[in-house]
């Protein structure tokens, strides 16, 4: 139980404070579109209308948000997304029209790109490089804990079958969401970073960063994986195999698990730009194993077919572990300190721009071929695997926006750019 126990300091608290947030997003995700329906009036399509637009509001506002970020301070931005989500919340019980949800939803997304914008920038000024994907693979383990309690939470408000457990539910979300930005405001203040003078003054220079722009899309095909574990696999084996139901939700239950006890281990190869492009390599080739293993879950039958769906689980489930590690890696070690926000909130336009396509690509692929497109989707995943050492390296060889090539070592403290000209903390 001692590796589970994140070390004291901020590491600690950063975990906590993922748990607790994950409390209520729990509760809120799983009675939402019972919420949506039964509370607010909504039929589906107009539910679904509204989660596209506010991913579409992801889509265009992820740059400028980071930017901000950059510009006012991970802390304030992560505590100001925080308290902008729990307003938001507070208001979702008075809606009354489809409008209203909408500009709801919409507001929910910017916000939480704002806070989580916010979160990275603050964890990479605040702890030392060698440091920041451990604390932030505690806060994932914790993270995972916090959403189950939620699920279990979420579960009960819906037993009770009443509007006002769901009105109740929803308050809970918002009630955390608060505390949780009074608990980042009151975390120790991060190093300032200042802004070179020499470094191009413009926040989009890092579009013209062709090395990491063409890393993030690597990265963004790579995040198909979880389309696959929480989409694609629940559709292929409710109509292509003969599992019982109960089966889906032990396999998630599953993932969970296996999140919250090895996502620390897995997160130890991450500490230098080699080492993470070995762990998008691997993750990328089992998944690629995985694939046919899905595809083989379709040909069998009784147990033998329950045992190639948890394969298939604890395969991309590895694939998550590693693939998170190299992630944050990229996140928190490879921008420049003062353009962080800029660069997290590129490669989240890119990433949520592949959201759009993957997973009506993936259930085209996966599912409506019968089972052959499997195969497809592991060409997809090799490829990844062989493209991940080449753009990797062209990052490493390469100087970001402002001179600097590569990453900081692994063995550096909390970046501070020296110059004349601080910006805003």
């Amino acid at each position: 139980m001692s590796r589970l126990l994140p070390p004291p300091g901020l590491p600690r608290a950063i975990a906590y404070q993922s748990g607790m947030v994950a409390v209520g997003s729990g509760t809120f995700l799983t009675g939402s579109i019972v919420f949506f329906t039964e509370v607010l009036g909504l039929s589906p399509v107009q539910i679904g209308i509204g989660f596209s637009i506010a991913g579409l509001a992801g889509v265009v506002t992820s740059l400028p948000l980071g930017a901000l970020a950059d510009r006012i301070g991970g802390q304030r931005s992560w505590a100001l997304g925080a308290l902008g989500s729990a307003l938001t919340f507070a208001a979702y019980p008075l809606v009354t029209s489809f409008a209203g949800f909408v500009v709801l939803m919409v507001v929910a997304a910017v916000t939480d790109s704002f806070a989580n914008a916010g979160r990275t920038i603050y964890t990479a000024a605040a702890m030392p490089a060698e440091d920041r994907v451990r604390t932030m693979a505690y806060a994932r383990s914790y993270l995972n804990a916090g959403f189950t309690v939620g699920t279990g939470l979420g579960a009960l408000a819906l037993a009770f079958d009443s509007p006002a457990a769901l009105v109740a539910m929803v308050l809970l979300n918002s009630a955390l969401s608060l505390l949780n930005a009074g608990l980042v405001a009151r975390l120790p203040a991060a190093p300032v970073v200042r802004h070179d003078e020499s470094a191009p003054a413009s926040r989009w220079a890092v579009l013209k960063d062709l090395p990491y722009v063409t890393t993030a899309v690597l990265l963004a095909v790579m995040m198909f994986h979880s389309v696959i574990l929480v989409e694609i696999l629940p559709l292929w084996a409710i109509t292509h195999t003969d599992v019982p139901k109960p089966v889906l939700g032990a396999m998630l239950a599953l993932n969970t698990v296996l999140v919250i006890t090895l996502q620390v281990p897995a997160a130890r190869g991450a500490d230098s730009l080699p080492g993470a492009a070995r762990l998008i390599r691997r993750g990328a080739l089992v998944t690629a194993v995985a694939c046919p293993v899905a595809a083989l879950a379709g040909r069998t039958g009784g147990g033998w077919t329950v045992v190639a769906l948890v394969g298939v689980v604890v395969l991309v489930t590895t694939t998550e572990l590693w693939f998170s590690a190299a992630l944050w890696y990229f996140q928190t070690n490879v921008p420049p300190a003062a353009a962080r926000g800029a660069y997290l909130g590129t490669a989240q336009t890119i990433s949520s721009a592949a959201d759009v396509f993957a997973p009506v690509g993936l259930t085209l692929l996966a599912v409506q071929t019968g089972g052959w497109g499997w195969w497809v989707v592991a060409a997809i995943f090799v490829g990844c695997a062989l493209a991940a050492g080449p753009a990797v390296g062209w990052v490493a060889r390469t100087p970001r926006t402002d001179g600097r090539t590569g990453a900081l070592p692994a063995t550096s403290g909390p970046a501070v750019e020296t110059t004349a000209r601080p910006t805003s903390a």
